[in-house]
């Protein structure tokens, strides 16, 4: 890979949270997030201010097993797993620095992703272990029933119903092309969902009306009305954001082959 000339020099981080003691990852007034937290401390290495810009926003309490995120520097960095290490002495015990690699200058966190994987987990048993990553199920879902729901998702582009209201985003047109539920354990399931964007809250309330089909309170006809609606009050419920995780984030350049997957 070739890197620009400017002064400035790009780098991609690779890391991974706990989204549970943080008000999601974008910086807020009087609030502690993810991205805060790193910038705070990657300022203390540097002695200078870095800014950070992640490949999305996740919501308070939403986890990461896979996020990245671009910051430049004005100089190249001699040794990123020093940076690394130091990073990741200052952050926490919730937030896990793997990676640091230089990407071209117009490199984008953001931007230049190609796709984006989400996973929600739902237990059907009672587990002392389960309930702080995954959701306990007040009943036997009928998971068969959901994945004949979750196909329609692929054959749809407007999400509107599945949209937090009152956002800034300019569409809610979004490609789909995974979404199903599996089973990951002998009381576990996750629901697996890909696409090239997401809107604000749209994989909780997607997972909260499949939820509404597998309890039978809805019908596939009625989930397929719920989307022709674009109304976000004929969806269902959104759930708990501590069930939820970020969990790959693709790009057509990046990891380069000589940078190691986790």
């Amino acid at each position: 890979m070739s890197f620009s000339s400017t002064s400035m020099v790009r780098y991609f981080m690779r890391l991974a949270y706990n989204g549970a003691p943080f008000h999601g990852w974008q910086s807020q007034p009087n609030a502690e997030s993810v991205q805060s937290t790193i910038e705070r401390a990657m300022t203390t290495i540097m002695r200078r201010e870095v800014k950070i810009t992640g490949a999305g926003r996740t919501d308070t309490g939403v986890n990461a097993r896979m996020m990245i995120a671009h910051f430049d520097l004005d100089t190249p960095l001699p040794n990123t797993q020093s940076l690394v290490r130091a990073i990741n002495s200052l952050v926490g015990k919730d937030i896990a620095i793997y990676s640091i690699d230089q990407v071209h200058a117009d490199a984008h966190a953001r931007f230049d992703a190609t796709s984006r994987t989400y996973h929600y987990y739902v237990h059907t048993e009672k587990s002392p272990f389960m309930y702080p990553i995954s959701w306990q199920a007040p009943v036997t879902l009928d998971f068969e029933k959901m994945n004949e729901a979750a196909k329609l998702l692929l054959t749809v582009a407007d999400f509107t119903s599945f949209a937090k209201l009152h956002t800034d985003v300019k569409t809610n047109i979004c490609h789909v092309t995974n979404a199903h539920w599996e089973q990951c354990g002998e009381h576990q399931w996750r629901f697996v969902i890909t696409a090239d964007r997401f809107l604000r809250n749209m994989v909780r309330a997607v997972v909260g009306t499949l939820i509404e089909v597998g309890r039978g309170k809805m019908t596939i006809d009625q989930f397929r009305n719920v989307i022709s609606a674009k109304d976000r009050c004929a969806a269902g419920t959104s759930m708990p954001g501590n069930a939820l995780y970020l969990w790959e984030v693709t790009y057509p350049y990046y990891p380069a082959p000589h940078t190691s997957k986790m």
